[in-house]
């Protein structure tokens, strides 16, 4: 037999109900965070490095540039090579992106919960245009996203402020009614510099321990916690 309700979980249940969502705005970043596309970054670089230079590149070292833009990482690490690296780096991203890239459970579900609640979504990332909407496309988010803030709308990429507030400048929105969700610690120093709320997410490239160090908002370990919490349900 099943059991009626007590006066308590009425209560939960109606506070569920009238849950507001936290922000208005919710921006993303893409890699680690939207689409599984930490494997094909790792694999990219090591490819490059083994073309160009002959050099085997271990994933940590790999994942460690994750969130910074390609060539500038690029030319840091190998100067005179750097531009050659991107090159071959690029070329292998886009004839593998379909191949390599895997969806996060729970992430498309995340999304349509935040567009059925009236919540504004956009994306702000390090990657070029072409390949972000590639990305977006391949874990069948690209319909779910209102804007997407690339590589090519700004002179200066995270930590620097500036991806995620043209984002909130093409919305139109406020950066204070935004939240940056990310799974480094660039993108909350990004966040915080934006004047928006900042949580980081555990299942991409960042360590949990670094990402928890910055201060977010919040820290979630999987898509139904992120949807529960930016939608303000109880007990997130």
């Amino acid at each position: 037999m099943t059991s009626s309700p007590t006066d308590d979980e009425r209560s939960d249940a109606a506070a569920d109900s009238r849950a507001q969502p936290r922000w208005e705005t919710v921006i993303f970043d893409l890699d680690g965070t939207l689409a599984d596309t930490i494997p094909l970054i790792v694999a990219s670089y090591q490819h490059a490095f083994r073309t160009v230079l002959a050099e085997e590149v271990e994933e940590a070292r790999a994942r460690a540039w994750i969130g910074r833009p390609l060539l500038p990482a690029l030319l840091e690490e190998r100067p005179q090579h750097g531009h050659e690296l991107d090159r071959v780096y690029r070329e292998w991203n886009l004839a593998n992106t379909s191949r390599l890239i895997r969806r996060y459970a729970g992430v498309p579900e995340l999304l349509s919960a935040l567009h059925a609640a009236g919540v504004r979504c956009a994306v702000a990332t390090s990657k070029r245009r072409e390949t972000a909407r590639l990305a977006l496309d391949a874990v069948g988010l690209a319909e779910l996203v209102d804007v997407v803030a690339a590589l090519e709308d700004t002179t200066r990429h995270k930590p620097s402020p500036d991806p995620l507030l043209h984002a909130a400048a093409v919305l139109g929105v406020e950066p204070a009614t935004c939240v940056y969700v990310g799974d480094a610690t660039v993108d909350m120093v990004a966040a915080r510099a934006a004047g928006m709320g900042a949580v980081a997410v555990a299942w991409g490239a960042g360590e949990r321990e670094a990402l928890a160090a910055t201060g977010p908002d919040a820290l979630v370990g999987t898509a139904g916690d992120l949807t529960a919490y930016l939608l303000g349900h109880r007990g997130t």
